[in-house]
């Protein structure tokens, strides 16, 4: 479900709510100027004034708010690396395209279609959308490989699923658009396999 990108206060709010919209207020600003992989629940804490309990009481792991803070407040990251990951190597492909597209499917893309228009119009949220494909989810699965090339296998794979999302919810292409994810998964996980373990020859 779709949860509005937090904005400057109106008004008078819960004091619970006050203290959750400062933590996502400060989680943007940790992930934008540090990036994902340098930014903790600790130094977010200290940015919103807060301890980190309070933090992990709205949100779980750093994965959670950084979903959270780009409004996407259902979706759990390490739960679709643990899927993924878990199974035969040589299925590794299929298993994540079904995976997230099982994710976007459960409303038909409406969520997708919220919240992916709210994050291109905004220049930072922009620079966090390839820190939640790339750090949250598929740079778990690359670096458990142990392959040469991870950084051009997680971007070729991300572009991979980015335009399976594109042609999916936001410009349905048929018969693609109503396929199942099995389906889907079963077609363009071969590729994606090839992007995460086969031969890069150039």
């Amino acid at each position: 479900m779709a949860e509005p990108v937090p904005t400057p206060r109106r008004g008078r709010r819960p004091a619970g709510q006050d203290t959750r919209a400062d933590i996502l207020a400060a989680a943007r600003e940790e992930f934008v100027e540090r990036g994902y992989e340098a930014t903790s629940v600790r130094s977010v804490a200290r940015r919103a004034g807060v301890d980190p309990g309070s933090v992990r009481h709205w949100f779980p792991d750093k994965a959670r708010l950084l979903t959270a803070t780009l409004g996407v407040v259902e979706i759990e990251p390490d739960k679709i690396v643990q899927q993924v990951a878990s199974g035969p190597l040589d299925s590794l492909g299929e298993r994540l395209v079904e995976a997230v597209l099982s994710v976007w499917d459960h409303d038909r893309g409406e969520t997708v279609r919220m919240v992916v228009p709210a994050v291109m119009a905004d220049a930072e949220l922009r620079r966090l959308l390839p820190q939640f494909i790339g750090a949250a989810i598929l740079g778990p699965l690359v670096r458990a490989l142990d392959v040469s090339d991870a950084p051009l296998r997680t971007a070729l794979v991300a572009s991979q699923m980015a335009g399976l999302m594109m042609t999916r919810f936001l410009v349905p292409v048929e018969p693609l658009a109503s396929l199942s994810p099995a389906d889907v998964a079963a077609l363009a996980g071969p590729t994606v396999q090839r992007y995460l373990t086969g031969d890069l020859a150039r």
